[in-house]
Parts: C-alpha cells; structure tokens; sequence
C-alpha cells in the first residue's frame, strides 16, 4: 500500500507550526499507524531530514501515549481503539491521510505530534488517589461489594488518561477523565471517606488548568477508546453537588 502522508510539523513550542506532505510506499495492510509512521522515519532519516516526533510507549493500548488526531477524529477512524491499534488496512490505498496533535489550550504542542499533557498528572495529585493505613489492610473478603457495583468501578477504572476526550470535545472538556477518575473510586468504600474534598478538588484543578465545560453532546463518549460512559460524569456531578452542600 502507498500513502500520502499530511504531517503537521512544528519545531518546538514557540514556532510556528505547517503541514508537509510525504509520500510512502510498500507498507503493509497489516501495519499498525506507528509502524508505518516509523518507516516513514526511516525514509526521512535516510534522507537526510529531522524525523517526526510523535509519543508512544506500551504499543499495546494501554498505556494512552500514542495520542494523534488522523483525518479528523482522534485515533483514527477504527472504534474504540488507540492510534498504536489501528492498521493500515482501515484506510484506502493511495489515499491522504492527515495527522495532527490533540488541540486543547490545555495540551500544548511540545514538537511536532507530541503535546504536552501533564495537566492530567496534576488533576490526580489533586484528588485522584486515596489514604490507607500500610501494614492493616482489612480482608479483601471482609469488605462487600456488590458485583454489578464493582463492575462499574472496574469500567470507569478502564480510562487510560489519552486525552482523546479533550480533543474530541469541542470545548475541549475534560469531564469525561475526571469523571472516571472520581467515579472509580466513589464506588468503592476505600473512596468514600475523601468523596468530598476529591470531587471539589479535582474540579477546581481542572477549571485551573484551562479545561473547557462539559455541553453533554457525548463526543467524549463516542471517541474514547476505552469505551468511557457519561453515566460517570452524571456522578461526578452529584458527588460535586454533595460536597457542595456539605460545605
């Protein structure tokens, strides 16, 4: 298969960022998107030309590195996978395809595909963890939990912090991280006693950090590669409103 490849490139944060074109032939059907981006790297190092920046990590989608906005939808056009996941064979032969960083003010572009998304490690110092005593754990099976309870805080615990939510979302929300983040652990009853002081706190973090509002037009929900329900923003909304009240 061959490709022609619209990059955005952008030396570092302060420049001026454009898109150059690329052509590649020979890839695979099979290759995933950053197998292909690594031959194409190959090919411009080869040439003698600065390869494209772009982040991964675990290849394996789970890790949220691999963080690219392709021919208009993050991640690609493929379902509810990340950009590592997704094979050439989802596009047409001969076809362009163009390859972005996530857009938020809150994600700014470092160089090239990478961005910078550390605003997301300051919305969990902010509240995303719990206290327990080391050393007197109690029983895992003397604490109950109802199945379909801890299934839901199992799914909302599936969010692998991409950002795709941010970048799908036309305000550049990041409700739908948070929201997992709180309800995950405002399921389970090591969570409850910091319910209160998390659910403020990490609001307040990511209105801090330049996050737009959540409109609930569900964008998040449809592009997240984990399959991240609303249903926990709606819960991240009473456990704020119960905080609230609680003063």
């Amino acid at each position: 298969m061959e490709f022609n490849l619209k990059i955005w490139r952008q030396k570092n944060a302060k420049a001026k960022g454009h898109f150059e074109t690329y052509h590649i032939a020979g890839i695979e059907s099979d290759a995933s998107f950053l197998e292909m981006l690594d031959i194409l790297n190959e090919q411009l190092i080869r040439d003698g030309k600065d390869p494209v920046s772009f982040d991964h990590d675990c290849r394996e989608g789970i890790c949220g590195a691999c963080s690219l906005y392709i021919d208009g939808r993050a991640h690609g056009p493929d379902d509810h996978v990340t950009t590592c996941q997704l094979f050439m064979r989802h596009f047409k032969d001969g076809a362009t395809i163009t390859v972005e960083p996530f857009r938020s003010a809150a994600f700014p572009v470092i160089k090239d595909l990478v961005v910078e998304r550390r605003a997301f490690d300051k919305i969990l110092q902010a509240g995303g963890f719990i206290s327990v005593r080391t050393g007197s754990a109690q029983d895992a099976n003397n604490i109950l939990i109802p199945h379909d309870t801890a299934e839901m805080s199992m799914d909302a615990s599936a969010c692998i912090g991409c950002g795709a939510c941010v970048a799908t979302c036309k305000n550049g929300s990041a409700m739908l991280f948070v929201a997992a983040r709180v309800s995950a652990l405002a399921l389970l009853p090591q969570g409850r006693p910091e319910a209160s002081r998390r659910a403020k706190a990490m609001v307040a973090k990511m209105d801090e950090l330049g996050f737009g509002n959540c409109t609930n037009t569900r964008a998040c929900e449809m592009e997240c590669p984990k399959g991240i329900s609303v249903s926990h923003i709606a819960r991240l909304n009473r456990e704020f409103l119960k905080a609230k009240f609680r003063g």
